[in-house]
């Protein structure tokens, strides 16, 4: 059952994406471009993305515990440390160079576009060596 709602909820969520747009990098790289052929389409998809979830978590913190789980798993971490800040970093730039962050990506794998099928590889392989780093001390 947790399987199913989990293909239905990513099915979902990557419609809503190729609906706003965000499978297209000039879309995306328009936003990121304020001084020449600015786009607001990401703002509003932002936008919704945000009030959706602050509506939908009023909903669940009634909740003792999630659905499908026994308890909810919430991050202790309350500061920044080296690898936070990398990958960070590294999100950032590959979004500005792409024009996709993780999800259009992998929305958009479908079109069979050789540089999204290589931009998704290399998601894959830093997610790999992200694996591999020294795990943070508590």
């Amino acid at each position: 059952m947790s399987r199913t709602l989990a293909l239905l909820a990513g099915l979902l969520f990557g419609t809503g994406l190729i609906l706003g747009g965000m499978t297209q990098p000039a879309v995306v790289l328009g936003f990121l471009d304020p001084f020449g052929a600015w786009n607001p389409r990401l703002l509003f998809v932002m936008a919704g993305a945000v009030a959706t979830t602050a509506i939908g978590y009023r909903f669940v913190w009634r909740r003792k515990a999630p659905w499908l789980g026994p308890s909810f798993h919430l991050p202790t971490a309350r500061s920044a440390d080296g690898r936070l800040v990398l990958g960070a970093a590294l999100f950032g730039a590959g979004w500005g160079i792409a024009g996709y962050c993780p999800g259009p990506a992998l929305a958009s794998v479908g079109g069979g576009d050789p540089s999204v099928l290589v931009l998704v590889g290399a998601m894959a392989l830093g997610s790999w060596l992200a694996s591999r780093l020294p795990a943070r001390q508590a």
